[in-house]
């Protein structure tokens, strides 16, 4: 059999620093088709919008579970997936796809979603492809059954094929998820505090080309600060890799309204912009309703471009304990154990880490976020978490299923219908506008 040789992809992040060192903004779909016709249809058409784009190849769901099996039934059916089969495909027919679609300014990310994605990662190399996303916690917690312990032996073996495969032009890129978790209601805090101790993990484990993420939340002025506090975390914790920050346009409930889901992903783009981020990942106007399609891919990336065209960065950002309290729960992890991996499951297991709404088995689940009347998100209860002394909460009233629902649907309301202020009855109630006055900062 002829196996074609895969041609050496762009660097991932030399691409995106020569975006962000001429002021654009990188802006990349979430595109995926189990098709390699289609994909590379889809690739060549973001290549081809009016923005600074890259190229996303997301896997289909099975891919991610590694049932593939059922993989290779659709594709004998000639059902369809959500998304690119990659494994199962094989590097031949990959490296064909991409044939001609990568250029030294369009490179190509695989995200996937895998508590287990050694064969992805395997299959990407062999594919010609070095740029991929996730981590030990972040694919793990919300996408899986697989204790925490397993998904982190499993992510150290992918960081060291990665960080294996550098060579003269070819430089691994990894990007943390960690500051997406759950998509909603998790306070910007555990965010920063996860996407920092992630992308620790991949230094730790050689990665040397890292980007940090953080999921828009539900108050432009609170995510800068977030923002803010990550990058400040970097070049304190991880000041010797090339890096950059990556924004998601939010994750939870999207807008059903073709206008309120471009409002969205307007101001998303707008906040990458002002918090300095170099990259933002897009939601189209379907999200509320179906995949996406080619077109509407495009429409989002051009849409979100153009949001971005002479914004500014923000210079002063209001202080409200985000930094310190991100830092606190780092600094915890770090004191558990050298080795990073066996320190995140200490923690975990003592719950000095705690996902809010997060059933996993290795999270405590006794943490809980919420939204105060001016749409910021707080926490509720911290559980054991060491930041105590550094947050002051709401007396101890019940979260209502309405409070709950009203908070997930709060950012969708607020774009499908800006005219009309959606109602917080728990944030009301309780409106913490000066969260940190132990620390004398206010909002």
């Amino acid at each position: 059999m002829t196996v074609i040789a895969p041609r050496r992809a762009p660097s991932f992040g030399e691409v995106v620093a020569d975006r962000h060192a001429r002021g654009e903004l990188v802006v990349q779909p979430r595109m995926g088709f189990a098709d390699p016709e289609r994909m590379r249809q889809g690739l060549l058409a973001a290549r081809e919008a009016r923005a600074a784009t890259i190229g996303t190849i997301t896997l289909d769901s099975y891919t991610r579970v590694g049932d593939h099996h059922a993989v290779r039934r659709a594709l004998a059916a000639d059902a369809d997936l959500n998304g690119y089969p990659i494994v199962d495909r094989g590097p031949a027919t990959t490296a064909a796809m991409l044939d001609g679609v990568l250029t030294p300014r369009f490179p190509v990310q695989v995200r996937h979603g895998s508590a287990d994605p050694r064969r992805i990662v395997a299959t990407l190399l062999d594919c010609g492809l070095h740029a991929i996303e996730g981590g030990p916690v972040s694919y793990c917690l919300p996408y899986s059954r697989m204790p925490l312990g397993i998904a982190v032996d499993n992510w150290r073996q992918c960081c060291e094929t990665l960080a294996a495969a550098r060579g003269p032009g070819s430089e691994p890129h990894l990007e943390t998820f960690g500051g997406c978790m759950m998509g909603q209601l998790c306070p910007p805090a555990m965010l920063v505090a996860l996407s920092v101790l992630e992308g620790m993990f991949f230094w730790q484990h050689g990665l040397r080309c890292i980007s940090f993420s953080y999921a828009q939340q539900t108050h432009i002025g609170q995510d800068e600060e977030a923002i803010a506090a990550l990058r400040e975390l970097i070049s304190r914790y991880v000041p010797y890799a090339r890096t950059h920050v990556v924004i998601y346009t939010y994750m939870g409930v999207y807008p059903r309204t073709p206008g309120g889901a471009l409002r969205l992903l307007a101001e998303s783009a707008r906040l990458a912009v002002r918090a300095g981020a170099s990259r933002l990942i897009v939601k189209t106007t379907a999200e509320a309703h179906r995949l996406p399609t080619v077109a509407e891919n495009v429409t989002a990336l051009e849409h979100a471009g153009a949001a971005a065209r002479g914004v500014a960065e923000s210079g002063q950002i209001a202080d409200t304990g985000i930094y310190h309290q991100a830092k606190a729960l780092v600094d915890n992890v770090l004191a558990l154990d050298d080795d990073l991996g066996r320190a995140l499951v200490i923690a975990f297991s003592r719950g000095h880490l705690d996902v809010p709404f997060c059933l996993h088995p290795s999270n405590a689940g006794r943490t809980r976020g919420y939204l105060d009347s001016g749409g910021r998100l707080l926490w509720q209860r911290i559980g054991a978490l060491p930041i105590g002394d550094l947050v002051e909460l709401p007396s101890a009233e019940r979260m209502t299923s309405a409070d709950l629902l009203g908070a997930l649907r709060y950012v969708e309301r607020k774009f499908d219908h800006p005219v009309a202020a959606p109602e917080i009855t728990l944030g009301a109630r309780h409106d913490l506008s000066l969260v940190n006055r132990k620390q004398g900062s206010i909002t």
